[in-house]
């Protein structure tokens, strides 16, 4: 029997976790993969923890599946909520339930930490992963997503 274990990520993860990362933003409309900035972006969680978390699930010891959530705060809900970043199994592993144990986990950890919202975006197109998130309890918003991307600042020229 496997032994399947979920735990907060460490620094020693951010090579599989950027992987896995690579795997969700090639099935994505909106995203390229781009393993720097994915990097980027985990040890910006991981340097300050009260930006997030990041958790792993392992069978027998090995990533196949990560959860990440930001924190930031609702003036709607007057209190902390959570921002349902990204949800990847590595593909040769799904379909094995190990999506839903994360998601699971992630809802327990908010109601133990008294998060009042989690909130996600999922591509429209997608029906599956709307599928999956409607048997966990979520629904859809009759809100719209808008972004505005900015471009990085430039690097100061050196003399």
């Amino acid at each position: 029997m496997s032994e399947v274990v979920i735990q907060p990520a460490i620094a020693e993860d951010l090579d599989e976790l950027s992987g896995l990362l690579g795997e969700l933003f090639s099935e994505e409309s909106d995203f390229r993969p781009n393993r720097d900035k994915q990097l980027r972006g985990l040890r910006l969680i991981f340097e300050q923890p009260n930006r997030g978390r990041v958790f792993v699930l392992r069978v027998d010891r090995v990533i196949v599946g990560m959860i990440n959530l930001l924190f930031t705060i609702s003036t709607a809900e007057g209190g902390f909520v959570l921002l349902l970043e990204d949800l990847v199994v590595h593909d040769e592993h799904r379909g094995h339930g190990y999506g839903s144990r994360l998601l699971e986990y992630a809802i327990e950890f908010a109601k133990q930490k008294n998060f009042l919202r989690i909130t996600l975006l999922t591509d429209r197109p997608e029906l599956r992963s709307q599928s999956f998130f409607r048997k966990h309890g979520f629904y859809e918003s009759p809100m719209l997503p808008m972004r505005l991307l900015l471009a990085p600042p430039e690097p100061e020229a050196t003399l």
